[in-house]
């Protein structure tokens, strides 16, 4: 047998490359669907119908940095209901598909919702520096694979021992992944038909764009 799973994160509240992601799920006859974590943020005003959506996929959630209802943005926004829901949502989550193990969390493990896992520079490529101290972390984590988000960047990455994804944010990356087990093989899909941003950094390219302004 083998098992299907489409993995998004960091969507934003963002609900049209959401829903550019399921199409391809559903195209793609996945089985199930997992979500990183960071279902709100970023000032956008579709947080209740992208909640609802996510709903609809029966998807599997684990809380995001910007899904901590402590934050004014939702507190001030949003009715008890809905901050309910993602207090609800769990910091991390351990699965079992196809003898493999699976362990979902937002940032890095055990339960890191800020800092995260980043392997790119902001051209998208490979840090050898950055994957040699992730080695060092991760040495004692007994997981065939960890599924994280947050840092916007676009990666599968065998770490040790353990393949290490990060299907990127569907808002700012344009990207979502499909993980078939138990033979480890990893899909990346672009949204919308753009392109699929590998590193994507908001101080970067903030920075970035006023460098440019400037220069006229």
């Amino acid at each position: 047998m083998t098992t299907r799973i489409g993995i998004v994160s960091d969507v934003h509240s963002a609900i049209k490359p959401l829903k550019a992601a399921f199409d391809i799920f559903k195209a793609e006859k996945v089985d199930m669907i997992i979500c990183a974590g960071d279902i709100a943020g970023y000032g956008e005003d579709n947080l209740i119908q992208t909640i609802e959506l996510l709903k609809q996929n029966e998807c599997l959630l684990v809380s995001g940095n910007h899904d901590e209802t402590t934050s004014p943005e939702l507190t001030d926004m949003y009715d008890a209901e809905l901050l309910e829901f993602l207090a609800a949502l769990p910091v991390a989550q351990s699965l079992e598909f196809e003898n493999r193990s699976l362990y979902l969390v937002h940032a890095s493990p055990p339960e890191n919702q800020h800092g995260g896992i980043k392997l790119l520079d902001k051209e998208g490529v490979l840090l050898q520096e950055q994957k040699q101290y992730w080695e060092k972390e991760l040495k004692d984590f007994n997981y065939d694979v960890l599924i994280v988000g947050h840092t916007h960047q676009v990666f599968s990455e065998w770490i040790g021992d353990t393949l290490v994804i990060n299907p990127g944010s569907s808002l700012f990356n344009h990207s979502c992944m499909i993980l078939t087990l138990p033979d480890m093989k990893v899909e990346t899909y672009a949204l919308e038909n753009l392109e699929i941003l590998p590193s994507w950094n908001w101080g970067i390219f903030f920075q970035d764009r006023q460098a440019a302004i400037k220069k006229g």
